[in-house]
């Protein structure tokens, strides 16, 4: 094989510029692996240098079934990078081995992909062939044998590729069309409505804190006598709780009814809503 073979095999191989691959394929003495491996090596030099940057932009993407659902976060500087094709083709095979790794990063990075290669190799070689900072962000799974799990996907790039993500897992036996409607309608209801937490005493005390200050800072300033502000102030704690617990919410379909209301409506002895999670980008 010529050398200008071996440099082209050497750019489809690593993506890297024409000077960037004759420059290593004279250094390594024409073999290719020293080559990539020259590559990788200033690539992860190139890559640390973006790694200063902002990624505020990227995608979520979603894998799995009904028992077993994940989502995984991959952040990048530009919309632009964010509908790379190499970019979506690495962020959808990263998402399968996350559903496989159950959102544990640590092995996620270790997991080999279809190239044989690492995922946190790969993600070096992506860095310096896009030019961009690419990081992985956060990952969830949720399992539920004894129920349905579903899904919805908001501002769609491609296929399970997307910029916000809601998972739902509802423990039930009945399996119906009913359940599974349901179920899909609660994602984007959450999607629209992005609750704190399932009931109000889940709600993390440190967010229920914050609001009290700065319900106490408003009412102090009022000129209200102490008892009335008291009662403003569990008033208006109280309608922060409700309208940010899922199960009190106004149900987004009809919202003169909550989700609470609408889960007994379906009148189905078992049901329950298990979990949930969503996730968007830049939030």
């Amino acid at each position: 094989m010529s050398d200008v073979e071996k440099v082209k095999k050497l750019r489809e191989a690593t993506g890297a510029g024409f000077k960037d691959c004759n420059l290593a394929i004279k250094e390594s003495d024409g073999d290719l692996d020293k080559a990539i491996e020259i590559l990788r090596v200033k690539g992860i030099s190139k890559a640390s240098k973006k790694m200063s940057r902002d990624a505020k932009e990227g995608v979520v993407v979603v894998s799995g079934d009904e028992t077993k659902t994940s989502v995984i976060e991959v952040n990048c500087e530009t919309d632009f990078v964010a509908k790379n094709d190499d970019f979506i083709n690495f962020v959808k095979e990263l998402s399968e081995l996350n559903n496989q790794n159950n959102s544990n990063i640590e092995d996620l990075k270790t997991s080999k992909m279809k190239n044989g290669q690492t995922v946190e190799d790969n993600l070096v070689a992506l860095i310096a062939k896009i030019g961009e900072k690419i990081t992985i962000g956060k990952a969830k799974t949720i399992q539920n044998s004894e129920g349905v799990n579903n899904h919805y996907l908001h501002t769609v790039v491609k296929d399970n590729v997307a910029k916000l993500a809601v998972m739902v897992s509802l423990d039930t036996k009945d399996n119906s069309d009913i359940v599974k409607t349901f179920s899909k309608q609660l994602s984007m209801h959450i999607a629209a409505s992005n609750p704190l937490a399932l009931e109000s005493s889940s709600i993390d005390q440190a967010i229920i804190n914050k609001e009290q200050e700065l319900v106490t800072e408003e009412l102090k300033n009022s000129g209200k006598p102490e008892d009335i502000a008291k009662k403003i102030s569990l008033g208006k704690m109280n309608k922060f709780k409700e309208e940010n617990s899922l199960l009190t919410q106004a149900w987004v379909m009809e919202p003169k009814k909550k989700v609470q209301d609408v889960l007994k409506e379906l009148s189905i002895a078992d049901l329950k809503i298990k979990e949930f999670y969503r996730i968007k980008i830049g939030e």
